[in-house]
């Protein structure tokens, strides 16, 4: 086990989460499931591309916020568009790359090619991308390089 694994609360759906992440993710899969006094799912945990989470059904007392957001590392513009679409079935979009999902968990779809350019030495160019970013809410990699360079 990770030494740092994110503990998600759900209000009474953990199971469906699960079952909508793990749908979307290539390499997902439920690691265990506790059941409650019930019968039903308590909590479980469950691996995606290889990072573990807890999740628990823990009521309505907490909600995620956008303070806390998990960030998918996407390398081409397909899989900015599938992890894009598929978690923000049911959720909101949002400015630069960010999304809520149905359940409320943010999201960053970003490619790598962004850090990249916003890293660069050449502020310009740093600057252009930076720029063109701000005006997206899903992330455009050919928009991106574009700007980038001044296009």
């Amino acid at each position: 086990m990770q030494m740092i694994t994110p503990f998600l609360w759900f209000d009474g759906n953990a199971q469906d989460a699960i079952d909508f992440y793990t749908s979307i993710f290539r390499n997902a899969r439920v690691t265990s499931l506790m059941p409650g006094p019930d019968g039903k799912m308590m909590g479980a945990s469950f691996e995606l591309e290889g990072q573990s989470f807890m999740a628990l059904n823990g009521g309505p007392q907490f909600q995620f916020s956008p303070a806390i957001s998990l960030y998918v590392h996407c390398e081409s513009q397909e899989e900015v568009d599938h992890y894009w679409s598929r978690l923000g079935e049911g959720g909101s979009y949002q400015p630069c790359g960010w999304l809520q999902d149905k359940f409320g968990l943010s999201w960053q779809i970003i490619p790598g090619i962004l850090s990249r350019m916003l890293g660069d030495k050449d502020r310009a160019r740093a600057g252009r991308a930076m720029q063109a970013m701000m005006k997206m809410s899903k992330i455009d990699i050919a928009a991106l390089q574009a700007a980038y360079d001044g296009v």
